[in-house]
């Protein structure tokens, strides 16, 4: 995990770190004393640099309290891409991506913890994305704090893309774009809601793929440009058109699927270390085919 940048102008060590790195000020004072080198050798950050110069940061050291999440080898994730800096699966329904009070040792993390105990890893587990308990789909996990805190920033100006394929009642339009403030809602500590006063800024595209006028179901493809809790679904219930299965708001559970009808398939960004956009996709799980091919079968169009 070695961070490499050649120095273009003459420059200060410590702004080379913070203005050209973009490290957080937060990681700079973890990093600033052990971890930082210059042509091969320690250097202290305040360091005057010459063109050319070859700044290194290692980020192989063993994270403190990295153990801090229970390992549980029986969660079970497909992995979709990994590397030496990312690990990027494919979650499953009913596993929450974080463990809880009650529940600390079943969550997605668990697993990712036995994963990385299993592969000599002594990294905290770092979700950059999260999805919700019955969502499926592409969890991205960073292996350092410097990616982590790339990839959030990449969230916060729109250039981190996350689609989704979503099941709906009723007849969706073609395109759209849904612009709803979203809040928690008074006297629960799940549910959400549009909140025109109270809510916080949510923003969902949306492309209809296909329709079944017989069931009166939607096909639907969502790009997020925020990301608020239970966002696609709170969106889609108050235009009218609930997931299916997702009771919680309004969906129907009479199509055999139990659970919302939403899947993460498909993760764009830039790989800071690669230096390159990555693309990942993952399929559609098996209640889903199971419920499409259904569809299809009655006049999908």
């Amino acid at each position: 995990m070695l961070l490499k940048y050649i120095v273009g102008d003459n420059k200060n060590l410590r702004s080379i770190l913070k203005d050209e790195l973009n490290i957080s000020s937060r990681l700079f004072n973890k990093i600033k004393n052990k971890h930082v080198f210059v042509n091969g050798e320690h250097a202290i950050y305040y360091k005057d640099l010459n063109v050319n110069d070859v700044v290194e940061v290692d980020f192989s050291y063993d994270d403190d309290n990295y153990n801090n999440i229970v390992s549980n080898p029986d969660i079970k994730f497909e992995i979709v891409y990994e590397d030496d800096w990312l690990l990027i699966v494919n979650k499953g329904a009913n596993l929450p991506v974080h463990p809880s009070l009650n529940h600390y040792d079943i969550s997605l993390s668990n697993g990712i913890r036995s994963y990385f105990d299993k592969i000599g890893l002594n990294k905290t587990v770092r979700l950059v994305n999260r999805i919700d308990k019955d969502t499926t789909g592409l969890v991205v996990i960073a292996k350092c704090e410097y990616i982590q805190e790339c990839l959030i920033k990449q969230m916060n100006d729109d250039s981190f893309i996350k689609e989704y394929i979503a099941i709906a009642r009723g007849l969706v339009d073609s395109s759209g774009v849904i612009d709803f403030p979203i809040a928690r809602k008074n006297g629960s500590i799940i549910e959400r809601c549009v909140d025109l006063v109270r809510g916080e800024n949510a923003i969902t595209n949306y492309v209809r793929l296909n329709h079944n006028p017989e069931l009166d179901i939607s096909l639907v493809k969502c790009r997020l440009l925020t990301g608020r809790t239970h966002q696609i679904r709170v969106h889609f219930s108050h235009i009218g058109f609930p997931l299916l299965g997702d009771d919680l708001y309004g969906g129907s559970l009479d199509h055999g699927i139990e659970r919302q009808a939403l899947h993460c398939h498909y993760l764009s960004f830039y790989h800071p270390f690669l230096e390159e956009q990555l693309e990942l996709e993952c399929p559609l799980p098996d209640d889903f085919n199971t419920l499409i091919t259904q569809l299809s079968n009655n006049n999908l169009s």
